[in-house]
This record gives C-alpha cells, structure tokens and sequence, in this order.
C-alpha cells in the first residue's frame, strides 16, 4: 500500500514540472471494482478526470462514496452527471421492483437479474465519450467484470469491443483519424482478485460502497453485490470492512 502515495507524490512532481500526462475518463460509481480501476489508471500515468451518475438509483449513497475515493486517489477531477432513469424504470434500482436477497452464486449466473437497468453502460459510455472528446482524451475506462457479474451482458468483452467501434464511427475525434480505447483492467479478474488488485494499488475499500438496497446508509448484506463482495474479501483472505446492517 505504501506504492500509492509513492506513486502520487511522484505524479505530483511530474505536474510541477510541467510534464504533460494524457487525460482519461474514468466512470467512478463508489464501488470497489470501480475505485479499483481509478487507482489503476492513476498508477498508468494518466490524468484521470471521475464520471460519477446521479441517476435515480435507489443505492445513491454510493455517490457520497465516489466523492470519498475521489479524493482518496487524487483524481483530477469529478464530474456528477444527473439523469432520470427511473423515467425509465425496468428494473430494480430505479423502480418500485424488489432487489432480490440471499440467492446463491449458482442463482446470480442464470439468467438477467431485476437489478439489470436496461442500457445503463450504454448510456454511461456515451457521457464518458462525450467528455473524452472535450477533454481531447481517448482512453476511457470501466470495471466492467464478465467473471463475477451476476449476468449483466453489458459487463461481456463482445460489447466493450462493439462499443469502441461506435466511438470510433460516431465522433467527430474518431471522423478525423483518431481512436478511442475502452480500458477494462477487471474483465477477467473473479471478485477476489479485484480486491487484491485494489489492496496492492492501496484502495481504502473502506471508504466504497457496493449495496444495491442500504439500510440507513449501511450495506444490508443480502443483495448479489453485498453477497459478492463477502464471498470476494473471504476468498481473498481479507478483512471486509464493510458496516452492515
């Protein structure tokens, strides 16, 4: 854990003398597959600049642990985006639907879960281009996970790879010769080594937030991802730090 503020300290006097890194987006939910990967874009070089969605979801308390990670990491900068998808709904965070609680690892891998908001990494990468084209980036990144996924398809490798073609075809950056690359440093990585990987980069996993239905602000230990995240931190014989209700 001691690399991380190491490796700041050293970014910091990089950007004292002037050094230029390459801006990258970053979509920074609050949890700890996403705080992973801002510490491991950090470690990269890049200048990362947070997307964080306020988009009606019944969780939004992990937007109060995104800001805390922000800073925690020293990101460049973190920009909230507010939506409506409850105007949507379909599904059990941004409807009056019940989250499901207590299914066993066999139960998340068959079939789309109600937790599933229809299109919602569409949608968070196409804000995440739209900012990399201001920003004159063309790394963006995201944890998505295709191991430990409770069966989401946007989280499959088929969809980043036909997404990166869409940036490429539909902006103005892509019409011009440049590329965009979707970083996806935990698409194979099983719960428990993303949080080894967040442990070695030095994220307090402390400060995140992974429950899909908290109880007064405190995980309530029953949903896919609270269930995910124990059976992770057992698996990789660490602590979990987690207040639960």
């Amino acid at each position: 854990m001691a690399a991380f503020p190491a490796r700041l300290a050293y970014i910091a006097k990089m950007k004292s003398r002037g050094k230029h890194r390459q801006p990258a987006v970053i979509l920074l939910s609050g949890g700890l597959d996403s705080a992973t990967v801002l510490a491991y874009a950090t470690l990269q070089g890049f200048d990362c600049h947070a997307l964080t969605f306020d988009y009606g979801q019944r969780h939004r308390v992990e937007l109060a642990a995104a800001k805390r990670v922000c800073r925690q990491l020293g990101a460049a900068t973190q920009r909230v985006v507010k939506l409506d998808l409850r105007a949507i709904g379909g599904s059990a965070l941004t409807a009056n639907i019940a989250v499901p609680k207590g299914r066993s690892a066999k139960s998340m891998h068959r079939g789309i879960p109600v937790t599933y908001v229809p299109a919602r990494n569409t949608i968070f990468l196409s804000y995440a281009l739209a900012l990399a084209e201001v920003l004159k980036a063309r790394d963006i990144f995201i944890g998505v996970n295709a191991v430990d996924f409770s069966g989401y398809p946007d989280c499959r490798s088929q969809f980043i790879k036909a997404f990166a073609r869409v940036a490429d075809l539909g902006t103005k950056a892509g019409a011009t010769g440049s590329h965009f690359k979707i970083h996806t440093p935990l698409i194979k990585l099983t719960k428990a080594g993303i949080i080894r990987l967040g442990e070695a980069l030095g994220v307090d996993f402390a400060l995140t937030h992974s429950c899909y239905d908290p109880v007064r602000g405190r995980a309530c230990g029953h949903c896919d991802s609270c269930l995910l995240r124990k059976r992770g931190f057992k698996e990789a014989g660490m602590v979990d730090t987690t207040r639960y209700a």
